[in-house]
């Protein structure tokens, strides 16, 4: 394996004939085109709002209010110059490995090396932004990257960089670039109110589809005028821009915490345990696997549409890929006003719609009058799409769990567009590559039909702020409390009407998914066999300061959950609430 991928380079990499010069080509745009698909969850994100702990208020206003916000304007500047960086390392990276070794086997390792990260880390970065300053977060994780990035652009500068090199920097770039997303998404509602999170994710993506028009046009012409190794040393300056801004930010104080932070292991199961009982994050990550599992065989057959159509190839994939930019810029400008007369499923019904429109033509497109048309339909209806989607599962998250849901949204999308692209890509292969993208877009259409009545936007009339509400708990185990001793029993107690049973244990239901949200690990209820109107409620936490975060867990929604089921209790005092802690360590039960 290693003396494969140390194949010998050639003499010169200078002397190319055209025909490997477009080969080489294709294979960078088609590197490019993977690059925006992880790029855009990541950036998407980027950084957002000052007010999200705010109900929802008023309607959207014009799509460049976010630039009202210096915050936001700030770290958006920084955020595109970084995203041209990165375009520019990308074509660097592209031809540097098409010369090293233009084998398919092996760029389709770089591919893999790119995508893989954040498959195995993103969960955890998520957890760690949750845990941690996310701010100082971002500021580490850039300083390593560019220090990586620079140790790169001195191999390619002195020619010491192999295959193998190449592969090994790449899964170190996409690692550093899979801790950063779950922090950058988190943070996109402190720069901007609520009611302006849909327009700034929005110029996010019109900033994404910027720079892939920029990077590209930059880093091809610096290559040639200058040496290769040049868009590698601007890539890690431009991660030092990040950091600029993030150290010129200044967010809002955190809240001094009294509890200990969130073993990393248990903040992971909490955060997928809170996923697995979000509805509305449920309904997101629903609707995104069926769009992105069919809307993926557009991007993968986009560079085999330009190669298809009569004296096409590069030049007419990179023309496709700009109208596709330019279409994603007009969407994100148009969806702000767009959403204040139309709800979030009426937009993901016409960014579906749209989507299937552009891939059927793409599956006909004969010449480039179509096929430049269809890409752009495709820009603008993946961008409407992708907006909604963020938007949707950054309402559905309250902040202390942000990070971590939208590490499983990432996780969601990531995995249906790789799963798409292999299974389209089999199709195309085994049928033609006009029935794949029929198929593909025939599926969307079904796709949605089955999962039309699964509404996004379900968390946007959701007051997810602190409720604080629950009393701390009284404890004559001080010392033994600093142990942390676990597992805890908490026992609510119900006294009510057997009219009312029914009613009762519904309610109850729905009150279980808020306990598992907010740290529990197991629920249940039980009826006293001798007075069948008194009924109890446990659930258990992995420890007592897990039952301590549970406090601060609690949102107004949460709130209005538990109201609903005191309502019921016919009791002379309040429902009575029991703790019960685990024996001492070393106790025999």
């Amino acid at each position: 394996m290693l003396k494969w991928l140390r194949a010998p380079r050639p003499r010169s990499r200078h002397r190319v004939d055209h025909a490997a010069a477009n080969r080489r080509q294709e294979i960078l745009l088609g590197r490019a085109r993977l690059l925006v698909l992880c790029g855009v969850a990541v950036a998407e994100a980027s950084p957002g709002s000052a007010g999200t702990s705010a109900p929802q208020g008023t309607k959207p206003q014009n799509p460049w209010a976010p630039f009202g916000y210096g915050a936001f304007s700030l770290l958006w500047s920084a955020t595109l110059i970084s995203n041209i960086g990165t375009w520019m390392h990308d074509v660097g990276a592209g031809w540097l490995m098409t010369t090293l070794n233009p084998a398919p086997a092996v760029v389709a390792l770089v591919q893999a090396a790119t995508t893989l990260p954040l498959f195995l880390f993103v969960l955890m970065a998520g957890a760690l932004a949750d845990r941690l300053d996310k701010r100082l977060m971002l500021i580490v994780v850039n300083m390593i990257l560019a220090g990586v990035i620079g140790a790169l652009a001195l191999l390619v500068a002195f020619d010491q960089v192999t295959p193998l090199g190449l592969i090994v920097f790449t899964f170190l770039i996409g690692t550093g670039a899979a801790f950063i997303a779950p922090a950058w998404q988190s943070v996109v509602p402190q720069l901007v109110p609520r009611e302006d999170l849909s327009a700034a994710i929005a110029l996010n993506s019109m900033g994404i589809n910027l720079a892939r028009a920029i990077g590209p046009a930059i880093g091809g012409f610096l290559i040639a005028a200058v040496g290769i190794s040049v868009p590698f040393f601007l890539n890690a300056l431009s991660c030092l821009v990040i950091v600029l801004a993030v150290l010129f930010w200044k967010p809002a104080e955190r809240k001094p915490q009294a509890l200990p932070p969130e073993p990393i292991a248990g903040a992971i199961a909490t955060g997928l345990r809170h996923a697995a009982h979000n509805g509305p994050l449920k309904a997101t990550l629903l609707r995104a696997v069926a769009f992105f599992a069919f809307a993926s065989a557009y991007w993968a057959m986009l560079p085999l549409v330009a190669r298809g159509i009569p004296d096409g190839g590069s030049a007419l994939y990179g023309g496709m890929l700009t109208s596709v930019g330019i279409g994603a810029v007009a969407g994100a400008l148009a969806l702000p006003k767009l959403k204040q007369y139309f709800s979030s499923n009426s937009v993901a019904l016409f960014a579906t719609l749209v989507t299937g429109a552009a891939m059927a033509a793409l599956a006909v497109a004969n010449t480039p009058f179509i096929a430049i048309p269809a890409a752009f339909l495709g820009g603008i209806g993946w961008i409407a799409m992708l907006t909604s989607l963020n938007v949707s599962a950054q309402t559905a998250l309250p902040d202390w769990v942000r990070a971590r849901g939208l590490a499983v949204f990432l996780m969601v999308f990531s995995g249906s567009m790789a799963a798409g692209s292999i299974l389209w890509g089999q199709v195309a292969q085994y049928t033609t590559l006009s029935h794949a993208l029929l198929a593909a877009s025939a599926g969307i259409v079904l796709a949605l039909g089955l999962v039309r009545k699964v509404a996004l936007g379900q968390g946007e009339a959701m007051d997810l702020r602190p409720a604080m509400i629950w009393e701390t708990p009284v404890t004559n185990h001080p010392e033994e409390m600093a142990n942390d001793r676990g597992p805890v029993l908490i026992t609510i107690e119900y006294i009510i009407d057997l009219a009312d049973e029914g009613p009762f244990l519904s309610a109850l239901n729905t009150l279980s998914s808020e306990r598992y949200r907010d740290g529990a690990f197991q629920w249940g209820v039980q009826q006293d066999a001798a007075d069948p109107n008194r009924f109890v409620e446990w659930f258990l936490v992995s420890s007592w300061a897990e039952h301590l975060r549970q406090h601060d867990r609690v949102t107004r929604h949460d709130a209005d959950i538990q109201d609903a089921v005191r309502q019921f209790h016919r009791g002379p005092e309040a429902p009575k609430v029991d703790h019960l802690i685990a024996p001492k360590r070393g106790t025999r039960a």
